[in-house]
C-alpha cells in the first residue's frame, strides 16, 4: 500500500500538529507500507499563501496520483483527488472562535474547512469532542468520522532531570486562546513564578516569564520541575501539553468541558478559563494533591500511544484503499 502523508506541518510548527505528524510517521516505521511525505514550500508568508491557495487544491491531488490513499494531516487539503483521502481535524477553533485567530486564517482557513471535511472519504478527529464539533460546526455525518487520539513520547517520563525553582508552568504558543494573560495573575495571587515555552504567535500576546522554543528534553525537565502545569486554555482539540505534563508526573490544571477535561479523565484539577480566581484555586489545589494527581496522571498517559495510534490510522487507510 503506497500512501501520501502531508508532512507540512513540520515545516510551519514544532507545536501539536508537527508532534502529530511526527509521533505518527515514526509509529509506522516497519509496518510494510510505503508512506510517500509530500509538502511544498517553508516557513515564509509567501510559501504559506501559496501552499494553502493552490498547493492543496492543484498540486497536491496532482501527485496523488498512483497512490492507493491521500492523508491530509490538518484540516488544509483538495477538493477532489483522483484517490480516496483522509483528512484529521485537531480542533475547530477557526469556526467556534474565529476571533481568536490572525486575519489570514480566518479567510482562507474558515472558507476551506468544511468543503475539506465534505470531500473527505474520512475524517479523522483527535478527540470525541473535535468529533461532536465536526458533526454540529461543519455538519458532517457522524459515521464518516473516526476518533484517533494523540499521545505522548517517551522523553516526557517521571525519570531524569528536573529543572530548579518553585514555578508554575504554562506550554502552548503565544496566541490568544491559550489564556496566558490569566495564567499569569493567577500564578501571581499564589505567589509561584511563571515560565512560559512555546512560540510567539500571534494577537499581541506576551507573557512574563516567556523562555520561548525549548528542546524536548528541556521541555520535559521543565515538565518535571514544575509545582503545576497550567492549561486553562480557551478552546482545544486535543492539549497535548495536558499528556505531556502527566506523562511527566506533574499536576494539571486545565479547563472543563472541553477536550482537555477529556484527555485528563479525572486526573487533573478543572476550573472556569475565564475566572482567574478559579485558576489560583486549581493551582494551589493541584498543588496540595500533588501525590494523588501524579499517580492518576501517570496512569491516564498510559492509555495513550503512537503505536495505537498508528494501528487505527493504518486501520483506516485499509479501509479507504
Amino acid at each position: 500500500m503506497r500512501v501520501g502523508v502531508d508532512v507540512s506541518p513540520l515545516v510551519q510548527t514544532r507545536a501539536g500538529t508537527a508532534r502529530h505528524v511526527n509521533g505518527l510517521l515514526g509509529a509506522l516505521a516497519g509496518r510494510g507500507i510505503e508512506v510517500m511525505p509530500v509538502s511544498f514550500g517553508g516557513t515564509g508568508r509567501a510559501a504559506t499563501v501559496a501552499r494553502d491557495t493552490w498547493w492543496y487544491y492543484r498540486a497536491l491531488p496532482r501527485s496523488a496520483r498512483g497512490l492507493d490513499v491521500l492523508h491530509c494531516t490538518t484540516f488544509r487539503g483538495p477538493l477532489r483527488a483522483p484517490v480516496p483521502f483522509a483528512v484529521t481535524l485537531h480542533d475547530l477553533g477557526l469556526v467556534r472562535h474565529p476571533e481568536l485567530f490572525p486575519r489570514w486564517h480566518r479567510h482562507s482557513g474558515r472558507a476551506g474547512i468544511v468543503r475539506v471535511a465534505h470531500a473527505a472519504d474520512r475524517v479523522l478527529a483527535v478527540s470525541e469532542f473535535t468529533k461532536r464539533e465536526a458533526v454540529e460546526l461543519l455538519g458532517v455525518p457522524e459515521e464518516r468520522v473516526t476518533v484517533i487520539g494523540n499521545a505522548v513520547d517517551p522523553i516526557f517520563s517521571p525519570d531524569g532531570r528536573a529543572a530548579d525553582g518553585d514555578y508554575v508552568l504554562a506550554v502552548g504558543t503565544l496566541e490568544p486562546r491559550k489564556n496566558l494573560r490569566r495564567i499569569a495573575e493567577a500564578a501571581d495571587r499564589v505567589g509561584a513564578e511563571l515560565r512560559v515555552v512555546g512560540a510567539r504567535g500571534w494577537g499581541g500576546v506576551d507573557s512574563a516569564g516567556w523562555l520561548g522554543e525549548v528542546s524536548d528534553g528541556e521541555l520535559a525537565a521543565l515538565y518535571r520541575g514544575a509545582r503545576v502545569v497550567a492549561f486553562p486554555s480557551l478552546y482545544e482539540g486535543f492539549g497535548i501539553p495536558v499528556l505531556e505534563a502527566m506523562a511527566s508526573g506533574t499536576p494539571v490544571v486545565t479547563s472543563f468541558g472541553g477536550a482537555t477535561e477529556e484527555v485528563a479523565s479525572g486526573a487533573a484539577v478543572l476550573v472556569d478559563p475565564l475566572d482567574v480566581a478559579a485558576i489560583a484555586a486549581g493551582i494551589e489545589d493541584a498543588s496540595a494533591r500533588r501525590d494523588e494527581l501524579r499517580a492518576g496522571g501517570l496512569e491516564r498517559a498510559k492509555a495513550y500511544s503512537w503505536s495505537g495510534v498508528a494501528d487505527a490510522v493504518e486501520t483506516v487507510w485499509r479501509e479507504l484503499a
